[in-house]
């Protein structure tokens, strides 16, 4: 990881290489990793002992960040994960359950359940500046944390910079925009805490 984080910061200061290395991984039109890039997807991503992905999730996670799925964690169906931006970490014994996008940076932990067509986005698009295109004023990141042993239900949606702690649940529809204490339950829009759950 380190070396990794080293080479970025060099491909800073050469921003010629830094552009054809991005345009050679990086289909620009579809905004994922060319298709021999993911060809060679499971040597750079690591994957725990018996884990599974299934077949028609859309990997989106280019070798210069990281991706990792814990032991005995499952990816279901028609998921999106993406580390084009930031690292995505996912626990051991954790379900990312059927159609969920998950959008780095954002680590899940241990024995975490996402329900179905759940939104983790830690990426914001900049838009600021009222002269230019949204397009052209680029994107913005907030690392999201979910702790161990935390259900979400379907279809919330986690916005960036948020942090669930343990033991939490986060109630189907719920959209997140503060951090959830240890031990609660969210819901609503915008997410607020209804009870505590120890």
């Amino acid at each position: 990881m380190k070396d990794k984080e080293q080479i970025r910061e060099g491909l800073k200061g050469s921003p010629k290489v830094k552009r054809m290395l991005d345009w050679m991984i990086m289909n620009q039109r579809d905004a994922r990793p060319r298709w021999y890039i993911r060809l060679l997807a499971p040597l750079y991503q690591r994957r725990g002992r018996g884990s599974k992905i299934y077949w028609s999730v859309r990997m989106d996670t280019p070798p210069y960040r990281n991706f990792s799925l814990g032991r005995k964690s499952v990816v279901e169906s028609y998921c999106c994960i993406n580390n084009a931006v930031g690292d995505v970490t996912i626990g051991d014994q954790t379900r990312i359950g059927i159609h969920c996008t998950v959008i780095g940076p954002v680590s899940i932990g241990n024995n975490v359940n996402l329900a179905q067509g759940i939104t983790v986005t830690a990426l914001n698009h900049n838009f600021e500046d009222a002269s230019r295109r949204i397009d052209e004023q680029g994107i913005s990141t907030k690392p999201v944390v979910i702790g161990d042993d935390v259900w979400i239900g379907a279809n919330a949606v986690i916005l960036p910079g948020v942090t669930i702690g343990r033991h939490s649940v986060v109630a189907a529809g719920a959209v997140v925009t503060k951090d959830v204490p240890e031990f609660s339950l969210v819901a609503g829009v915008p997410a607020k805490v209804i009870k505590n759950v120890e």
